[in-house]
């Protein structure tokens, strides 16, 4: 036991060097890996409801265009990762650093508050999506057993629990870098659900009889909706549309994990290509084949829309893939949160015990897990948090699209587009500058009707709402 404790002894002091001297050794597949899963999640499951709100003639070069202002702005915001040269600069580890550096005043501010509560807000929103994902496996599976006809209710509140359970363990790993295994077997998971969507949108699409929708989308008179309540419902999905491509508030802390040569900003620009194209070409064809499935019933979440019934076990295992998927990509996002909450402690608190003082408990075939209280108690308590907060607003489509409508236009347009132009020394109203806040007007202007959208369905759905009612 003895040696144990040793052996725990100098591995945490090679570690506090490793930590020190930190050299990071992603790679643009790993960094790819953490796009993917980053962009690919419960996003996807939507966007054939958006589709359905937008029709052929808008759905598709809507997807398009966030993509490319996705892909744009991204490549702006790999530069800001060492400032003030993006080669040879100082490196800044986190989106707000480079905001600091870069911009300083109260846009840190403002930047800090969007990023993390967005982060946060996004911790929510996969923890009802998992939730819902594993009712269906439950339902399906009752169905099988005892008939269509079957009793066979299910409440989201015990799985969004087991979710959290599992979250409270899993964000007990010590920083983003250790994650990267977590991030391939969570991409390799959205392929997998994404590919069985894809599949039974295409087996659906070819099957006569049914719509395959309509040039304008959901027609005001269908299931009484009005006129007033399309155009929500159009705002609405410009907000799922976003919320499925945002990553960009986490773009520098991935790129922080990336060794160097080469250079951190042109691996990072090869991860974003990557990442970016793979997911639009799963985006489009989820979204469309979802669309051309359903028509303008097309459901909030793709996969509840193919019933509960058979091949159950196709969609038992999508279902499966979704919720292993999110219980990574939640990690992707909320690892930011904790090391920001963690290093300011730190910084504020270098002496207090709770903060600074480390617990080393050897494991077998792993080495050591060092661990501070600091880091079990608000770990533990963000997911308790996030759990609640589920709880009380399991709005699937709501939730998304408010999530993607505020963080859209400041996270991944705005700053890095005022970032580049302050990087560069880009001349007012010359032709470029012009360009670029033309582009930044026209994404907010696209941010604030995807708000309005979100928060109106949010209010319609809280007024048929019980909390913790099945």
């Amino acid at each position: 036991m003895e040696k144990n404790w040793l052996a725990c002894s100098i591995a945490s002091k090679t570690y506090d060097f490793f930590f020190l001297f930190r050299c990071p050794s992603g790679t643009v597949w790993t960094a790819s890996a953490h796009v993917i899963t980053a962009v690919i999640g419960s996003g996807v499951l939507s966007l054939a409801w958006s589709m359905a709100q937008l029709g052929w003639a808008v759905g598709p070069p809507v997807l398009l265009a966030f993509a490319f202002v996705t892909y744009y702005t991204s490549i702006l915001l790999a530069d800001c990762y060492r400032s003030p040269d993006p080669v040879t600069g100082k490196r800044n580890h986190t989106y707000q650093d480079a905001v600091a550096v870069t911009l300083g005043g109260a846009k840190v501010w403002i930047c800090g508050i969007v990023q993390y509560t967005n982060l946060v807000g996004t911790a929510i929103g996969y923890t009802i999506t998992a939730s819902i994902s594993m009712v269906a496996i439950s339902r399906s599976d009752c169905f099988h057993r005892q008939g269509h006809d079957g009793p066979c209710y299910a409440s989201d509140y015990p799985y969004m629990v087991v979710f959290g359970a599992v979250q409270i363990l899993l964000s007990q790993i010590p920083d983003f870098d250790r994650i990267w295994w977590l991030s391939i077997a969570a991409a390799i998971m959205s392929f997998a659900y994404s590919f069985i969507g894809l599949g039974l949108g295409m087996a659906r699409t070819f099957e006569p009889g049914h719509s395959y929708g309509t040039a304008t989308g959901v027609r005001i008179g269908m299931g009484g909706l009005s006129q007033t309540r399309k155009i929500w419902q159009v705002f609405q999905s410009l907000g799922n549309v976003a919320f499925a491509y945002s990553f960009s508030m986490i773009l520098i802390e991935i790129q922080d994990t990336l060794k160097s040569p080469p250079p951190e900003n042109k691996t990072m620009k090869k991860a974003t290509l990557v990442g970016v194209v793979t997911t639009t070409a799963f985006y489009m064809s989820v979204g469309c084949f979802g669309y051309a499935a359903f028509g303008n019933n097309a459901p909030g979440n793709l996969l509840t829309g193919f019933g509960f019934y058979e091949p159950f076990w196709l969609i038992d295992f999508a279902n499966a893939c979704i919720v292993i998927h999110l219980v990574g990509a939640y990690q992707v996002y909320c690892q930011p949160v904790f090391a920001y909450v963690e290093g300011h402690a730190r910084s504020r608190w270098p002496k207090n015990k709770f903060v600074s003082h480390y617990f080393r408990i050897p494991i077998p075939l792993l080495g050591c897990y060092k661990f501070t209280l600091l880091t079990l108690v608000w770990r533990s308590a963000f997911v308790v948090v996030t759990t609640i907060v589920s709880m009380l607003l399991p709005f699937f489509n709501d939730v998304l699209g408010l999530l993607g409508a505020i963080s859209f236009w400041p996270l991944t347009v705005y700053f890095p587009i005022e970032m580049y132009i302050k990087q560069r020394s880009i001349v007012r109203w010359s032709p470029k500058w012009i360009g670029l806040k033309a582009l930044d007007l026209g994404c907010l202007l696209v941010s604030v009707a995807a708000t309005l959208g979100s928060v109106e369905g949010i209010a319609l759905s809280l007024k048929e709402y019980a909390p913790f009612k099945s």
